[in-house]
């Protein structure tokens, strides 16, 4: 069924810091530890990137670029299903080879659709992922400013569930105030609401998986 692209829970994932080596990351919280006066901040970088005003309309315009395919999907969806019912009603009413015919021409829709489903995803996927690289390196540079003007040594991204972080105070993360730094340097107003359907395949199309061999983008 359709739903809404939801910024929250996008199914991307990005991995996103302050510009240290992997290494220097992986020390830091035992860095923190040692000296005691090292500021900590955390951030869900895949949020704030996808609530800035500018990260808010690059979505919907892309809700909207495949709401149309979405719509296709939907009903190749509805008509194997509904042949389906069909045969299952009315299958030990038909002759063997009208039966076959039918189990064929279902097999065949079926297989159709899972190949539009795929190829479907693979381009939002790689849509969404293109916009996310792109605001991610804007957003790099506002992170850094922002630790540094505010005093602190490590940020860590919690967007992560893989991320070693097993309790943070509320008052470290600092999602929040790093989308409103970033709005202040790129103001981009959100664009109306589209309608309410989202560029993911449904009926018996394969659900959507994780992006797979996501890059964390680099300054230039």
């Amino acid at each position: 069924m359709a739903s809404h692209i939801n910024p929250r829970v996008l199914t991307l994932t990005m991995a996103l810091a302050l510009s240290m080596s992997a290494t220097a990351r992986a020390q830091a919280p035992a860095a923190a530890a040692s000296t005691g006066g090292t500021k900590v901040g955390i951030v869900s970088i895949q949020d704030a990137i996808a609530n800035t005003n500018e990260g808010k309309k690059e979505l919907e315009a892309l809700q909207q670029k495949f709401a149309p395919r979405q719509t296709v999907l939907q009903t190749q969806g509805e008509e194997v299903e509904s042949l389906k019912k069909q045969l299952q009603a009315q299958g030990d009413k038909l002759s063997e080879d009208e039966r076959n015919n039918r189990i064929r021409a279902v097999t065949e829709k079926q297989k159709a659709l899972q190949r539009n489903g795929e190829d479907f995803q693979n381009e939002v996927q790689t849509a969404e992922q293109e916009i996310l690289n792109r605001l991610g390196k804007k957003m790099l540079d506002v992170l850094e400013k922002y630790a540094k003007d505010n005093g602190y040594s490590v940020v860590m991204d919690v967007s992560n569930p893989q991320t070693p972080v097993l309790y943070a105070n509320p008052g470290t993360n600092i999602t929040k105030p790093l989308i409103e730094a970033f709005n202040a340097q790129s103001p981009a107003a959100p664009s109306p609401k589209p309608a309410t359907t989202s560029p993911r395949p449904s009926g018996s199309a394969a659900t959507r998986p994780p992006a797979a061999g996501t890059t964390t983008p680099k300054k230039p």
